[in-house]
């Protein structure tokens, strides 16, 4: 099977990638969640008029020496049940309705008080430090589907919407495959290493608003495979790391083939990642990562967060930016290269290694630079796209 763009496989995963049922969650339990609809507002903020400083609402805007006559107070909860008439003036806080008859508010820091009566020392405007009820929102008005922020939350709970609609999360199962891995804490023998990668994805994933399961180490047979694939039923989501390369003890692929894995492609022409495999395996989208850490890691920023993003109802493209060339880089073979480097003050570095193996370097990366497939050899100074990590 020949190599498909990185731009045709990300296509092709991202038809594997329908929407996920919506879910109506209490407000608490929407942080990070993606709304399935527009919210709409219940009722107005503020419902009143309302001072916004401490000081003493006015019948009338007055000037320097003006006096007034206290006739109560306004607290935030506890209004002035009264009306104000020529001369008089209310005590009023911040967040206290305005009483009727108030023109405007004078803080308390330009008035001197002797008994009940206040003097001014300083000019009120009219209206001056009154919040006009409805200035932040007014019922009936709505806020256009988002993944939910905190202010969000605390906007949603002001419009008084004790619940909100929204995608399910994604569930991702993500298997390691390999006789050569260890769980972290283990003791390897020789020959073997820790299983580190799952740790990358499953924190990538849950960073796109999925639900991470990391499975156990699924061994080099087909039994084993069989079983760890088994255990991933009810993902929305399987993710292979490993195994899904042309060696002898690469059966990742024939074994979900036997499971009846339908295949969307395999192999892309990108660099590091070249061995990435993408279908449908009990009833979820599978995608097969290589086993070399900057390879998976890279395939699961550059493919498993845009299905992520797509199955909760999120624009699934990448941010891309552009920076300035720190150093001279070669031409390119038929592969993007998508090329670990640091960035500083808007200078995009590559590392000297780009080996896939190193994983520290990756570690130490601030984005990918994308070199594409068949670029010339580029100059220091020349603009360059990159992926932030």
């Amino acid at each position: 099977m020949s190599m498909i763009s990185v731009a045709e496989a990300l296509a092709r995963c991202l038809a594997l990638a329908p929407k996920l049922p919506v879910d109506d969650v209490p407000l608490r339990a929407a942080s990070g969640r993606m709304m399935a609809q527009a919210a709409t507002a219940r009722l107005t903020q503020p419902p009143f008029d309302a001072s916004a400083m401490d000081g003493y609402a006015l019948a009338a805007a007055g000037a320097v020496g003006n006096r007034f006559q206290v006739v109560g107070e306004a607290a935030a909860g506890h209004g002035f049940s009264g009306a104000l008439t020529a001369g008089q003036a209310v005590r009023i806080f911040t967040g206290a309705p305005v009483p009727a008859g108030a023109a405007s508010i004078a803080i308390q820091e330009d008035v001197v008080r002797d008994g009940n009566t206040i003097t001014l020392t300083a000019p009120t405007a009219p209206r001056a430090h009154i919040r006009p009820r409805g200035q932040d929102f007014a019922a009936g008005d709505t806020l256009a589907p988002r993944v939910l922020r905190p202010a969000d939350l605390a906007l949603l709970a002001a419009m008084n919407i004790p619940e909100i609609s929204v995608y399910r999360r994604p569930v991702v199962a993500i298997m390691a495959t390999g006789d050569e891995l260890v769980p972290v804490g283990g003791n390897p023998n020789q020959g073997q290493i820790i299983a580190s990668n799952g740790y990358a994805i499953a924190a990538i994933a849950e960073s796109a608003g999925a639900t991470a399961r990391l499975m156990p180490i699924a061994p080099d047979d087909r039994e084993g495979l069989a079983h760890v694939f088994g255990l991933a039923r009810g993902a929305d989501v399987i993710v292979t790391i490993g195994g899904a390369s042309v060696g002898d003890h690469d059966l990742v692929g024939e074994v979900a083939a036997s499971l009846g894995m339908e295949r969307a492609f395999w192999r892309i022409a990108m660099r590091p990642g070249k061995p990435l495999m993408a279908g449908r395996l009990l009833n979820a989208a599978m995608l097969g990562l290589p086993g070399n850490p900057v390879s998976a890691i890279t395939c699961a920023h550059l493919f498993l967060v845009p299905m992520l993003r797509a199955m909760q109802g999120q624009s699934p493209e990448i941010a891309v930016k552009t920076a300035i060339l720190g150093a001279d880089i070669a031409a390119n073979g038929p592969r993007a290269h998508y090329m670990r480097a640091s960035l500083q003050n808007g200078i995009i570095t590559p590392f000297a290694s780009q080996d896939s193996a190193r994983l520290a370097l990756l570690a130490n990366a601030d984005a990918l630079l994308i070199h594409p497939e068949g670029a010339p050899a580029l100059p220091k100074g020349t603009q360059v796209s990159y992926i932030p990590l």
